[in-house]
């Protein structure tokens, strides 16, 4: 039996087996997604302490 999952951008049932566009249900899904990621709709977030370190090299000069 073929496992089905929902399209996490539209919420139709999605074949996994055997899909090209999976997790997505569809191409047009899929191109949903990364029109998304290029918007910055979605954002992978960094701890905060990581940020600080940044700010403080770029503070002293350094890179």
């Amino acid at each position: 039996m073929a496992r089905k999952l929902k399209c996490p951008i539209c919420g139709r049932p999605v074949v996994w087996r055997g899909n090209p566009y999976r997790p997505f249900c569809s191409e047009r899904c899929q191109l949903v997604d990364l029109d998304r990621w290029f918007s910055e709709e979605y954002r992978v977030s960094v701890p905060r302490d990581l940020w600080e370190d940044e700010e403080k090299e770029g503070e002293d000069g350094k890179i």
